[in-house]
């Protein structure tokens, strides 16, 4: 290995699979809402409740792991989380009321998942790498994306095509006889267990010096001023309109509309794949424009794109039959997904340049648990506005107004180092 391939860009490759497979099925929520509903005999609010718990789960997990790879170690965490979700599918397959769905896919299976988040992956190349940890991370991230783009439409296809028992029997064969045997055999959690040091060397760190009475006051002084405030708010909204209303309810969306199965995994796969372009591109811009306007610009502009799902619900075309429900429908998915996750890289650089030395990790820790929040509401309450109204008008509605406020919000955000 010291001639060839350094093994930290295997187990990047490792984690890219895991979080793939894993955070792909966990995305894959959506494709199994109508054939649960058909299959229990339940309203959208019943089998919607299921994603609530899930994410809850899966966001009050976060901020624990760290604590629990320190006491047990990375390896153990991720073995047991990928055990969890592969038999917590397959004993899914024998469910036949709402609330086998709730104990087995919405607390157990999410357990799993929350042990094998971006948390993780991001612990995996702190630890293996020293130089070109930007890409790494990039490489990291993008698992999840794919997921999206791959795991989801084929889903979606194993569904339509055979029955949705199968297609939770066949993912969880998938996660325990071919992602944890490779995470058995090939997963090594720091360099130092293969005789390596990590990719670029070992870099040298000062560790500031802060007294923990200092450390307090300033934890609940900085809590309650506007940088941390706003950027927490804002980014709870983008866990309500992204990860709890779309990726939740895109599918079902389409299919309410009188799409096939088949294109509404097309315009999931679609999304996926711009999301790509959306995270690179603001990554990039970030550190070239101001972070404040580019979130600020990236909320509205998804406000406009949600509006896309209200006219797709009432006009038949647009221009006669040049630009129809189809056409309009991919162009969401295009949209939506160029903004989609790319809120995530200028929301983590004002974090970590609003944030005191010694705070950083307990800010971005506290923006992901209300990320999940939003997602936990964003994926529950149009299930239940579904039922009570009999479509998504209000869901998409409120939508839209929280995107301008986070764009508000994200505007009157203050300068870096500006005093509050």
């Amino acid at each position: 290995m010291r001639k060839g391939i350094h093994y930290g860009w295997i187990i990047l490759a490792i984690t890219f699979i895991t979080l793939l497979l894993v955070q792909g099925i966990r995305l894959s929520f959506g494709a199994f809402i109508e054939p649960w509903e058909e299959s229990f005999q339940s309203s959208r609010t019943q089998i919607t409740l299921v994603s609530l718990i899930s994410y809850l789960v899966f966001a009050v997990l976060q901020p624990f792991i760290g604590r629990l790879i320190d006491k047990i170690g990375m390896k153990k965490i991720v073995i047991i989380s990928v055990l969890t979700v592969g038999a917590a599918l397959l004993f899914t397959t024998f469910a036949s009321k709402p609330w086998h769905l709730i104990i087995l896919y919405g607390i157990v299976a999410s357990i799993g998942f929350g042990g094998t988040s971006n948390v993780i992956g991001t612990l995996v190349v702190a630890k293996w790498f020293t130089k070109k940890k930007g890409l790494a991370m990039g490489i990291m991230s993008a698992g999840t994306a794919t997921g999206q783009f791959s795991v989801v439409p084929f889903s979606i296809f194993l569904i339509e095509a055979y029955s949705w028992e199968t297609a939770i029997l066949i993912l969880g064969l998938t996660v325990l006889f071919l992602l944890l045997p490779l995470l058995l055999f090939l997963f090594r959690p720091t360099p130092e267990e293969m005789g390596q040091q990590p990719y670029g060397g070992y870099e040298k760190k000062v560790e500031p010096i802060v007294l923990a009475g200092e450390l307090q006051i300033k934890r609940k002084s900085f809590l309650l001023q506007r940088p941390f405030l706003f950027l927490f708010f804002s980014f709870f909204i983008c866990g309500v309109t992204t990860s709890g209303l779309i990726d939740t309810h895109l599918v079902p969306f389409a299919q309410y509309c009188g799409f096939s199965a088949a294109f509404a995994g097309t315009a999931v796969s679609v999304l996926a794949l711009f999301n790509f372009t959306g995270t690179i591109a603001s990554g990039y811009l970030s550190d070239k424009w101001d972070s404040r306007y580019i979130l600020g610009f990236l909320y509205g502009a998804r406000a406009l794109t949600i509006v896309i799902l209200l006219v797709i619900v009432h006009e038949t075309s647009i221009f006669g039959y040049f630009i129809t429900q189809s056409h309009l429908l991919i162009f969401f998915s295009i949209s939506f997904g160029v903004v989609d996750f790319a809120t995530v890289a200028p929301t983590m650089k004002l974090a970590s340049d609003y944030a005191e030395k010694g705070m950083i990790g307990l800010m971005i820790g506290l923006l992901f648990f209300g990320h999940q929040v939003g997602a936990a509401l964003g994926s529950f309450l149009p299930g239940v506005f579904f039922d009570l109204y009999g479509g998504y008008d209000i869901t998409f509605i409120f939508s839209i107004l929280l995107c301008v406020i986070a764009s508000v919000m994200c505007f009157m955000l203050p300068k870096v180092n500006q005093s509050e």
